[in-house]
């Protein structure tokens, strides 16, 4: 799959991500964000299909918001049953345990920061590394420099973040 496919999945999957979440969040709405959560799913879902660096990724994130006990709404366990289906369907590439386990690792480290961090500290640095999820980034980037993953692993990822900020942005916009 060209990475140029591939950067738009993860464009589509972060966007939807947090339209999700802020629809049931804030707008108490599931209906739309299970739709949003569906899409995030597919699009989840086919990058993992086709990609074993997008794999690690879209299985370690959900698997960190369960161990971090973020799944907190019907919309979450509808779109973690749709990825979950579709990659029964249609299989995913070959991972190495080790790899999968450190990106867990890192997801679930920024769910808990992003939540316990500012509780802790006042440290303004602290707050804003956990407050944008920086330790999966660096993991990302870590890998990526010890040739595990393709620079371009990272680039998707970074662009993934900047869509969940941008869609953050348009539905406080919106709303």
């Amino acid at each position: 799959m060209s990475y140029i496919i591939l950067a738009i999945l993860f464009i589509l999957s972060g966007f939807f991500m947090k339209y999700s979440d802020d629809l049931f969040d804030i707008n108490g709405n599931l209906f739309y964000a299970s739709i949003f959560g569906v899409l995030c799913a597919i699009a989840s879902a086919v990058a993992a299909i086709y990609n074993a660096e997008a794999a690690y990724l879209f299985i370690a994130i959900p698997i960190g918001n369960i161990l971090a006990l973020k799944v907190d709404g019907i919309h979450h366990i509808l779109t973690l049953v749709i990825f979950i289906v579709l990659l029964l369907i249609f299989g995913i590439p070959q991972l190495s345990l080790v790899v999968l386990l450190i990106c867990i690792f890192a997801a679930l480290g920024d769910e808990v920061g992003h939540e316990l961090i500012s509780t802790v500290t006042d440290n303004r640095f602290l707050n804003l590394f956990f407050e944008y999820r920086f330790v999966l980034k660096i993991a990302v980037l870590l890998l990526a420099v010890c040739g595990v993953f393709n620079i371009w692993i990272f680039v998707c990822f970074i662009l993934f973040d900047v869509a969940y900020t941008m869609a953050e942005i348009s539905f406080e916009k919106l709303n």
